[in-house]
């Protein structure tokens, strides 16, 4: 094999040596491909560094805990719909659930905003409704509590959480896709920097609780968990905000960032499952 070749080889596949350390496994949303791009499904997604491109058959990484206490977050990656930035906002939040018993699913959604894309926000859409109707779906399979099924939303990952969180997305109970029988509402949600495409501006009373974090000095997201949480708010819904002074957009789980309140920022997070009983087993 040339060098090129081989060079060509290890940025494809990075991801999969870097998730090979840790227990999980591909689930694609739809055995035949994405409905309207079956054709499309076979084309190999590009990866290099942080990023993951070019996705046509869109999954679930399932990452299982060594002790999992039921409870199952569906991570959405962020990247502008032009990439994911996968080992960031997706990986490493689902190592840092997984320490702490939860399953995960990472999704990877469809792109509109990439160059030459086909997509538009619909497909996206359809992918994380379809991702949500997927676990559902393996609940008892996977051990998990259908009643502490939560979704964690990364920059644009976090619009792709707006277009699931507040409509009930009942299932057809007489379709003949199984999957498509159950509902897609997420019992809980994170907010981690969201944009602001699909932010309500107003929710129900029993919108899924949501926990909200941001930097005060992101020009583009910090306005967005303001925003959620005043719609939470005035319906006496359940939220929690954190909005961190320091920093701005893009410090994933913290570590990259040289200020400690965002470096301990997950700590946040693990105190507000812990005291909505998502860890009780």
């Amino acid at each position: 094999m040339s060098s090129l070749k081989f060079v060509f080889c290890f940025v494809v596949f990075l991801p999969s040596l870097v998730f090979a350390q840790y227990n999980s496994e591909t689930i694609f949303l739809w055995e035949n491909g994405a409905p309207g791009f079956e054709s499309r499904k076979d084309e190999p997604e590009l990866a290099q560094d942080w990023w993951v491109r070019n996705i046509h058959n869109p999954s679930i990484t399932l990452f299982k805990p060594e002790k999992p206490n039921g409870s199952f977050i569906l991570v959405c990656p962020g990247g502008g719909f032009r990439n994911l930035g996968y080992n960031g906002e997706g990986v490493a939040p689902a190592k840092f659930l997984n320490d702490l018993g939860v399953t995960v699913g990472v999704l990877k959604y469809r792109l509109f905003r990439e160059e030459g894309s086909p997509y538009t926000e619909e497909h996206p859409t359809q992918d994380v409704i379809r991702a949500m109707r997927l676990v559902r779906s393996n609940a008892e399979k996977w051990d998990i509590d259908s009643d502490r099924i939560g979704i964690m939303g990364f920059s644009a990952g976090g619009e792709v959480v707006n277009w699931v969180a507040y409509d009930t997305n009942p299932g057809n109970e007489n379709s003949a896709d199984l999957i498509e029988r159950f509902a897609a509402q997420p019992n809980f949600q994170i907010q981690i920097y969201p944009g602001p495409l699909g932010t309500p501006e107003t929710v129900s009373s029993d919108a899924p609780p949501a926990f909200l974090l941001a930097a005060n000095k992101d020009e583009c997201c910090s306005s967005t968990i303001v925003d959620i949480m005043l719609a939470y708010r005035k319906a006496g819904a359940d939220v929690e905000m954190h909005l961190y002074s320091k920093d701005e957009h893009a410090f994933n789980m913290g570590l990259r960032s040289e200020f400690v309140s965002i470096n301990h920022w997950p700590d946040r997070l693990k105190d507000w499952l812990e005291d909505h009983a998502y860890f009780q087993k």
